[in-house]
Formats: C-alpha cells, sequence, structure tokens
C-alpha cells in the first residue's frame, strides 16, 4: 500500500468490533498513532505487524500529531490514525485533514463502529420503532466546548424522539430535568453505557426520573453514553414483514 494517512474508526473498544478493511490496514501501517485515551491499547497491538512504531497521541495536541503524521508519509510509511467508534462522529478529524489537505499529504477514512450502536445492541433496544420514535438525535450537553446556536440540548429534547447523547458524562440531571421539561414521560427508558467493548464495560438499565440518582450511584465521569429510547406499552409492529403489505419482492 502506499504512503499515507489512513483515519481508522476502531469501534467503541472491542478487538472484534472493528472492520475488515481497517484491521488490513493495521497489520500493514509502519506508523500507528491512536487516542489512547479512548482506545485500548490492546487493540492496536493486537493487529499491528512486528516493527510497526505505536504512538499514545493522548498527551499531544494537534500540531505534534500533524507532524507524525507528515514526516510519516514524507519517510514512506504507511500511517494509521486511530479514533474511537466512528472518526466522522466527536472525533476531531476535520481539522487533521485540513491540515494534511493543505500540505499535499493523502488522506484517507475508514468508518467504525460507534458506542451509541454497540451500547444499543448490548442492550436489546431499538432506536427506532414504527409509530413510536421514527428518529435519532446524536447529541451531546454544552460543556466548556460550546454547541452552535440552534443546536442546544432543550431544543433537540423538543422533538422526544430517540437520543444518544456523548461527552455527558457528568451531567445525567441536567439532562434528566430538560428532557422532561422538554415533554419526556419520567418513566422513559435510559441506557448508560460505560466503556462499551472494554474488558471493564457496564451497561446500566434506568429512566429519566432515576436518571441523576443512578449516576451517581455509578460514580462514572467518562467514556459514557446515554440512550433515550422512548416505548410504549402498545406494540407496533412494521409493514415490512406484514404479510397484506405488498412490496417490490413481495406480492
Amino acid at each position: 500500500m502506499e504512503a499515507k494517512v489512513y483515519f481508522i474508526g476502531a469501534g467503541p473498544g472491542d478487538p472484534e468490533l472493528i472492520t475488515i478493511k481497517a484491521v488490513n490496514i493495521l497489520k500493514k501501517a509502519d506508523l500507528i498513532i491512536y487516542a489512547g485515551s479512548l482506545v485500548p491499547e490492546s487493540l492496536v497491538k493486537t493487529y499491528a505487524k512486528d516493527g510497526s512504531e505505536i504512538i499514545n497521541s493522548a498527551k499531544l495536541n494537534l500540531n505534534e500529531i500533524h507532524s507524525l503524521m507528515v514526516n510519516g508519509v514524507k519517510q514512506g510509511k504507511l500511517v494509521a490514525r486511530v479514533h474511537t467508534g466512528d472518526p466522522s462522529l466527536y472525533g476531531a478529524i476535520h481539522e487533521q485533514s485540513y491540515l494534511l489537505e493543505r500540505d499535499n499529504i493523502e488522506y484517507e477514512i475508514i468508518p467504525g463502529i460507534s458506542a451509541a450502536f454497540a451500547t444499543a445492541c448490548k442492550a436489546k433496544v431499538s432506536f427506532t420503532m414504527p409509530e413510536i420514535s421514527q428518529s435519532l438525535i446524536i447529541t451531546r450537553v454544552e460543556g466548556r466546548t460550546k454547541v452552535p446556536e440552534g443546536e442546544s440540548f432543550e431544543s433537540m429534547a423538543k422533538h422526544n424522539c430517540s437520543m444518544a447523547i456523548y461527552l455527558s458524562a457528568l451531567k445525567g440531571g441536567e439532562i434528566a430535568a430538560k428532557c422532561l421539561d422538554a415533554g419526556y414521560d419520567e418513566q422513559t427508558p435510559v441506557v448508560i453505557g460505560y466503556r462499551v467493548g472494554w474488558e471493564d464495560e457496564n451497561i446500566v438499565y434506568t429512566n429519566l426520573k432515576d436518571l441523576e440518582r443512578t449516576v451517581s450511584h455509578l460514580s462514572i465521569n467518562r467514556q459514557v453514553v446515554f440512550l433515550i429510547v422512548p416505548r410504549s406499552e402498545q406494540i407496533f409492529f412494521s409493514k415490512l414483514y406484514d404479510p397484506d403489505f405488498s412490496h417490490g419482492y413481495r406480492k
């Protein structure tokens, strides 16, 4: 493979929840720069070839990471920049790719499995259900990093649909209060996914009424995704497999 940068989505942490394409790149990479605060070192080492250089970027700033990637490519190396989950979601790849384009460094982005979807599968819940919720909002509560005007958590919650909330581990009480104010029922199920895919993962079921107390009891402060999944006592079946519903493959 030619010398260039590959941004890789490593999934939530489980070495088996990573694409075959990503694995093939890791097996050939000469330089692997991984986000060690979120990506387990064991995942990287599971697939790295002998002799590859592996660097944890947790303590590096943007310019330092960029220099490593550029120098690697100029030395003829295949560089794997490994992010948690999917690179396009809270992965800060826009700024990294901007600098690579500025310096005429070729790159490619490989998708990955986001923690929200891994958590939903572990918890055996569905974001979309006929006549209950047909939309999923992926968002975060404002903190040190601001959110754009018009994307406040309050405005997102007004839709009363399924939500996946990232980067808000310490804001369980705020999430619950704003969802209740926006019209969610206090018994609306909430799934807390902590370090999903890691050896110490924890999937916790609660509801909006008890969310703040549950989070406090768990004493978690990072690597958490909250799933809010509206439900109804009535079960609605989809039309897809309805024997009386015809479509292009079934008359």
